[in-house]
């Protein structure tokens, strides 16, 4: 164990990680309308740069997870914070649509490694008793991209344009990949990923409906978090500078709910925390549904909605890690998969809904997809015996 020798920020600089890591997935929104006109695209085609991005994501998280499992942690995860600050440096002087596309699709695929890789290394440098609030606070990295990176995309965007967005990533990428290199020690293996592990994961039900209420939440968020922007515009007449305020008190909600989600999964269990902050998801987008036309009502709803956003995530990963402790390298792997699938599904949903003008339809929709996550979290309650599960 390297538990004793680990430098005191190493924890913070695999959460800075998956801040580039969020940026990366996120920017799209944050500058959608800036895409559309400097790709001459439509705002459909610009937000399938998430969609496919997620798809990319989804299948190489699991696959990568495989491939990389026997290669020494250190050298992992800079090499794929290395490959994400070159593709968005690449992306700034993308010449076309495909072209952008194309880079974003490599970029991602090996940027899929970075998140779930992170929290399995955070359970190799902490005691077993802190695993639970570091993995919760190395995902406030995501609560950052949200809280500070989009809202700052937006205004580069809207000032100077799409290709200083991502130049400004690829800037951040290498002071991240620096700053891994210098904090995480050297030589953290984790155990490796075969095929028996997976089948291990195919017959264990609560790990199944576990992966399930991550497809969920992620696809009702998503079906409104990708239009979020253009939304805004249409619904309320909102101007850049406002939708950038609306996305950064997103996330400074979000990082919110993950510092309370941090401060208190220790002592209430992460099946109470999962479920508060599945309820305040499900309030949110309720609120932006039902205020969808006012924008006070709907900011409203974005920052109850922001609260459980990273936090209902970082609270999965801690629930199976402690469901399957064996099988954390591929369960966290598999969160991270359908984490991302639930983007595809929910931006492609969104999108279809988004380019037949059923703008109210969004919300309730997203709706739909998280109630169906709450009736999910209601049936993983673990049983007396296993009440910390």
């Amino acid at each position: 164990m390297e538990n004793e020798r680990a430098p005191r920020f190493a924890p913070t600089a695999l959460m800075l990680g998956n801040l580039v890591t969020g940026c990366s997935v996120l920017a799209p929104a944050g500058m959608l309308p800036e895409l559309a006109t400097g790709l001459d695209v439509s705002i459909h085609a610009a937000g399938l740069l998430i969609t496919f991005g997620a798809i990319t994501l989804c299948i190489g998280s699991p696959l990568t997870a495989w491939l990389t499992s026997r290669i020494e942690r250190r050298t992992l995860l800079a090499t794929t914070l290395a490959v994400l600050a070159f593709g968005n440096l690449a992306s700034a002087f993308a010449p076309d649509y495909t072209s952008l596309l194309a880079i974003r699709l490599v970029m991602l695929a090996v940027g899929a490694l970075y998140t779930p890789q992170a929290a399995g290394t955070a359970a190799l440098i902490v005691p077993v008793e802190r695993r639970g609030s570091t993995i919760a606070y190395i995902f406030l990295g995501w609560s950052l991209a949200a809280a500070v990176g989009l809202p700052l995309i937006t205004f580069i965007a809207s000032r100077y344009g799409w290709r200083a967005a991502y130049g400004e990533i690829g800037v951040l990428g290498c002071v991240s990949f620096l700053l891994l290199l210098l904090r995480l020690p050297a030589g953290l293996k984790g155990a490796p990923v075969d095929l028996k592990t997976w089948r291990e994961v195919g017959r264990n039900r609560t790990i199944l409906l576990l992966l399930a209420i991550t497809m969920l939440q992620m696809s009702g968020q998503f079906v409104v978090f990708t239009f979020m922007g253009p939304l805004l515009k249409k619904l309320t007449g909102a101007g850049p500078d406002a939708i950038g305020m609306v996305f950064a008190l997103y996330g400074v909600c979000g990082f919110l709910g993950v510092v309370v989600a941090t401060r208190i999964v220790d002592t209430s269990g992460p099946y109470r925390t999962s479920l508060l902050f599945t309820c305040l998801l499900l309030a949110g987008i309720t609120g932006w549904a039902l205020g969808a036309g006012t924008l006070a009502f709907m900011t409203v709803g974005v920052a109850i909605w922001g609260l459980g956003f990273a936090s209902t995530n970082s609270m999965q990963q801690v629930r199976l890690v402690a469901a399957a402790p064996p099988l954390a390298s591929a369960t966290v792997a598999l969160n991270t998969s359908v984490l991302y699938i639930g983007q595809a599904l929910g931006s492609a949903v969104g999108g279809l809904l988004f380019a037949r003008e059923l703008l109210h339809a969004l919300g309730f929709v997203a709706v739909g997809f998280v109630v169906l996550a709450l009736i999910l979290v209601v049936l993983t309650r673990p049983r007396p015996a296993a009440a910390t599960a």
